[in-house]
This record gives structure tokens, sequence and C-alpha cells, in this order.
């Protein structure tokens, strides 16, 4: 990549760079904090399968919830010590809004390529660099959902290691210090963490009957052809959609871009009528992506339902996509690295903090 090259941001709802309003926070940011390895795991997977069982009523949200509750167990539970940093290194708890019912939550979602299912032992996630990392806010309102991207690239301080990739962090640390690096960015907390391996979702697509996405540019990848238009993507065709970067002169930026549009034609498909009345549909997406999800032990299916209940009003038009803003890329020693825009990063932050994302995303 050319070096400083100011590629725009994603917006899976328009193309373009996503703006805000001034923030009462500007300048640099420190930044820091790092996660779990992982074999490279495929978030969204899991937000927009609960997505899904969230949208249903009556009986079919039981069976829907019970299906869930038996593919859970399918799924690496690990326990939250073992997710999340030391208290001390935390950013403070933010106070629930006067009169609200809920509170915001934020869900990291990691995703790893690793081509195999995840292993019953932490250390087989340890070691690994995330290769996708996501950041779902769901407001305490539940009237939207914002998800951010973070590209791997991005140049940060790993608390206790120095400057390096935000990717790296899961190497250095494993699960807790990339979520401590992601907490120093977005300066509230991360509520849950799940980290799913790309091979989860190519099953899932298929159990969708396939992905149907409007594709902005032509590219050719490993033997596939992505035409411009509308295609729909089977589950082999889907890994390679949303894997490749090197067909693209601004690499990682329309790799992420490509990401989010794809995610954004799974909820749609999870939405659609054809999927919500189908049990058994579900039920084969659920036992597609379990064995390759591995998640906090908070993420049970207690929390799940009262997740789903509270949001059984969202839809697909209310679910918006950015990307963190940075300046462009640059070099650190022989790496291409990405710049954050730290001054951007402040405004985020603060909409984080005062639970307005949704201002910003749109």
């Amino acid at each position: 990549m050319s070096e400083n090259f100011p590629f725009p941001q994603s917006n899976a709802n328009s193309e373009g760079s996503a703006t805000s309003g001034d923030s009462s926070r500007g300048g640099g940011r420190r930044f820091a904090h790092a996660p779990t390895n992982n074999r490279r795991r495929w978030p969204l997977v899991l937000l927009w399968t609960v997505v899904a069982v969230i949208l249903i009523g009556g009986g079919a949200a039981a069976w829907y919830g019970f299906t869930l509750n038996n593919s859970f167990n399918k799924a690496e539970k690990i326990a939250p010590e073992e997710i999340f940093p030391e208290e001390t290194d935390r950013p403070a708890e933010v106070e629930r809004p006067e009169g609200a019912s809920d509170d915001a939550q934020n869900i990291l979602l990691l995703g790893s390529d690793t081509r195999g299912e995840v292993g019953d032992d932490l250390e087989d996630i340890r070691g690994q660099r995330s290769d996708t990392i996501m950041v779902v806010h769901i407001p305490a309102d539940r009237d939207n959902v914002q998800v951010m991207s973070i590209m791997r690239d991005n140049w940060v301080e790993i608390p206790g290691h120095g400057m390096n990739k935000i990717n790296a962090a899961m190497s250095l640390g494993g699960v807790p210090l990339l979520v401590q690096t992601v907490e120093g960015i977005i300066d509230v907390r991360i509520d849950h963490v799940a980290i799913v391996d790309f091979e989860g979702f190519k099953g899932m697509t298929d159990a969708l009957g396939g992905v149907t996405i409007n594709n902005p540019r032509a590219f050719s990848s490993r033997g596939a052809t992505f035409p411009e238009g509308e295609i729909t993507l089977n589950g082999d065709d889907a890994l390679k959609f949303v894997r490749d970067r090197y067909s693209f002169a601004d690499g990682d930026y329309t790799r992420v871009a490509n990401q989010q549009l794809y995610i954004k034609g799974v909820v749609s498909k999870l939405m659609s009528r054809d999927t919500l009345t189908s049990p058994g549909k579900i039920a084969d997406v659920v036992d597609e992506i379990a064995p390759y999800l591995t998640i906090d032990a908070g993420m049970d299916t207690g929390y799940i339902a009262k997740l789903g209940l509270s949001m059984r009003d969202v839809r697909g038009d209310n679910i918006s996509f950015f990307t963190s803003p940075t300046l462009g890329t640059g070099r650190e020693g022989a790496q291409s690295v990405v710049r954050p825009d730290w001054d951007e990063l402040a405004i985020v932050a603060e909409h984080f903090r005062t639970d307005t994302l949704d201002e910003y995303a749109e």
C-alpha cells in the first residue's frame, strides 16, 4: 500500500466516511488492551443468530430458545476471569440513564481463520492473532444496533507491550489483553466476548440457503468470480469474499467493507419471513455455527433470552455499520500499518460513553 494514503471509512449503509458532531474530548488518545487468541473466528454470526431469535414471538420463541440452549452446549465457554482484564485496568462503569430499564451492552466479536473447530482448551486460542475485530453496541433503549469494525492493522499502544498492530494483542496477552486494548480506545467496558472461526459461518451460509448481497466492485479471488451487482454467495464463496484483501489497492479497507456488506446480507436473510417461520432452518444455522464458537460464560441462555426479548422490535434497517476512523496507511519499520484518527476516535468514545452511537453511525 502507498504510505499515508487517505482511504475512506466503510459504511454498510452508504459508501463513504462516517461523520459526527463536536466532542468534549479531542487530541490524540492513548490506547491499549489485548485479547486472547482464537482461530480466526468470524464474529457477527453469533449476534445475528441472537437477533433472529429475538425477533420471534410466542411459541416460536420457545422453540428457538430450546434450540439455542442445546446448540450453545456445543460452544466453548470461557470463565470471565480468562476473558476480561483486571478490574484496575478497565474503564469505570457507565451509570445507567435515569428511567432506563436496561443497560447499554457492548459485545466484542472476534473472527479468526483456523480452518477447524474451536478446541476444548483455552490454550488452543492463545498465540493467535485476531483477524476480524468488531464492537457491537446495543443501546439501553434497544431501538437500534451499531457495529464498529476495527481494522486489524491499526497501530496502537498495547498495554505492557508498547506500540503494535492491534491484532497482535491476542498473541501477546490473549483475549484479556485485546479486551483491554479495545476498551482503551472506546473508553467503555466490553460486556461480552464471542469468537468465531470462519469455518463456522461457511456452514451457516449454506444452512441459510445462500446470502444475497449487492456487490459494489467486481473482483476474483481463489478461483471465484464476484461480479458487480446483486449476487448470492454460498458458503465456499462467502469465505473467499470476506477473506480477500489482495485484490484491492486499498487492501484491508475494502476487505472490512466487504465483511460489513456480507454481515448485512446475513442479517437480512436471518430476518426474512422465510427464515423466521422455519424452525428447522434456524436450528440448522445454530447447529452449524456452535461448534466453531467460543463465548464468555456470561453469555448463557438466560442472558440471550432477556436480550432477545428486549430487542424484539429491532429490524435490519435499525442496524448500522461503520469503521473506526483512520488517517490512512503508513509504515513502521518493515510493517505496513493503519494510522488511527485519534481526534475522531475521541468523538466516537464520547458517543459510546453517552450511549448516542446511533448519532455517529448515521
